[in-house]
């Protein structure tokens, strides 16, 4: 089947489309979906090894569901698994050199449901960029498709060699990643609250490949691209090329140290340790690995007269990683996180292995022995989100108007169920960078202090705040338990 015609059969499904004004609308929902799915086709004939990452993940996946996992983790990790959102889940990163690129990305998003949440600093790890992550932010819609994407955008003040920054802002200046059609689309969204027909929607996510499609052909000359890569090879991955290509594109795995065996018994070159949380049997946050970028060939301009108006070279970025998710931590959690992972990376370096990736990995799991690992405790000490629902086996009467939702629980009249974490961790993104681009950092200060104010300037709207978002989720899992049992919930 065509491309076309199968984002069409994606689009026409009785539950993707809605009426206004006897005009039928896609779903911004299916919409999502068949941008994934055609994101995947795409990067998988682009990268043929993230087609064997996928075979990889999908064998692990297979052989998880049935241990015996905690049904609270599988309920996290998995969801209703009459309606997996395990099997459609990724997530990609794409990198930005300019705030028009943003704020165009940012209208294409917002036609498949994703918004901007989150501001993540990278200069703190040596990146002269910022970033935020597009995803979805309402509970049915994360249930459906929860399709993210890491964006980041240059910051061209962080780059100290005036050589450098000038030529880079000048390359970016020249270049445009939108095609006519796909602005034209952009267009007619918002002269339709947002949203586009079927047949609009169907061209709408073909256009919007050729944005984030590679191109072997680059946009500067070799000398240039040397020029900015003795920089930051970031930017150069940034300013030399016709799109904003994406660099990896990332399935979930129910078990990700399986996986990276796995990867490595398939003989791929595998990043050298699983960035975040050691494995627990309460899963918080986000892990993450990958196989390190390919060398692909690149044609670049000849900066002299020759008989050849192109030279060959190459350029390594893109990636294929994989992630586990646990679940979202409150601000408490996250600042007993962020606390223990800095006490093992200082213990880690501090000794003679010089922070090792197995020193590291074993100071890790160390410090985060002071991290509560049961679902009881971690809920009591509000460290982690939960959702509550009303139990689906035999419960008590309840007789009061009222009760406190620790009673209810104590009385297996409400379960919990940890939430998701759907955002990033800026330390893990970096590190699966610096994994990918080498070691290199860039004359930039890692001290450089955080701009979240210029994300927004640039963006030209707010940021969300992902935990104002898990407290709603929670908040709202609550109300429904009340409407449902007829009584007032005491938190």
């Amino acid at each position: 089947m065509a491309p076309s015609a199968t984002l069409t059969t994606t689009l026409t499904s009785p539950i993707t489309s809605s009426h206004h004004a006897l005009t039928e609308y896609a779903d911004p929902d299916a919409l999502r979906t068949a941008f994934t799915l055609a994101m995947s086709s795409m990067y998988k004939s682009e990268v043929p090894l993230y087609g064997a990452l996928i075979h990889i993940v999908n064998a692990v996946n297979a052989s998880t569901r049935t241990a015996d996992l905690d049904p609270r983790v599988l309920a996290m990790r998995h969801g209703n698994v009459a309606s997996s959102r395990l099997d459609i889940e990724r997530h990609g990163a794409i990198r930005l050199g300019t705030p028009y690129e943003l704020r165009t990305v940012s209208r294409i998003f917002a036609v498949i449901g994703l918004y901007p949440v989150g501001y993540y600093n990278l200069a703190a790890a040596g990146l002269p960029m910022h970033a935020t992550c597009f995803r979805p932010r309402t509970t049915a819609s994360l249930k459906k498709n929860p399709f993210r994407v890491f964006t980041s955008l240059l910051r061209p003040e962080l780059i100290r060699d005036e050589k450098a920054r000038s030529l880079a802002l000048k390359l970016l200046s020249k270049r445009n990643i939108f095609t006519a059609e796909l602005i034209t689309l952009l267009d007619l969204a918002d002269k339709q609250n947002g949203r586009l027909t079927i047949d609009q929607g169907t061209r709408f996510v073909l256009q919007a490949m050729e944005t984030f499609r590679w191109h072997g052909t680059a946009a500067s000359s070799h000398e240039d691209y040397q020029l900015l890569k003795k920089e930051h090879q970031i930017l150069a991955d940034i300013a030399c090329f016709r799109s904003a290509h994406i660099n990896h594109l990332t399935p979930r795995t129910l078990d990700i140290s399986a996986a990276q065996q796995k990867m490595k018994s398939q003989r791929l070159q595998v990043k050298d340790r699983i960035e975040g949380p050691p494995e627990r049997n309460c899963p918080i946050l986000l892990r993450q690995t990958s196989f390190l970028a390919i060398e692909e060939p690149v044609q670049f301009f000849t900066a002299q007269e020759s008989q050849s108006r192109f030279v060959s070279g190459s350029h390594k970025a893109r990636f294929g990683e994989i992630e586990e998710r646990g679940a979202a931590v409150t601000l408490a959690g996250r600042q007993l996180y962020d606390e223990l992972l800095n006490e093992a990376m200082a213990i880690a370096e501090s000794t003679s292995q010089k922070s090792t990736p197995e020193e590291l990995d074993r100071q890790v799991e160390v410090a985060f022995r002071k991290y509560p690992d049961d679902w009881k405790t971690l809920r009591a000490q509000k460290l982690v989100y939960f959702t509550y629902s009303v139990a689906k086996r035999r419960s008590p009467e309840i007789h009061d108007d009222s009760s406190s939702l620790e009673h209810l629980i104590q009385q297996g009249i409400i379960d919990i169920t940890p939430i998701t974490y759907e955002d990033f961790l800026p330390l893990s993104a970096a590190g699966i960078f610096r994994s990918n681009l080498g070691t290199q950092t860039s004359s930039a200060s890692v001290d450089a202090l955080s701009n979240e104010a210029g994300m927004e300037e640039a963006l030209g709207a707010k940021l969300s705040s992902s935990d104002e978002l898990y407290k709603t989720m929670e908040n709202e899992s609550i109300r429904k338990c009340e409407a449902e049992l007829g009584i007032q919930i005491i938190v």
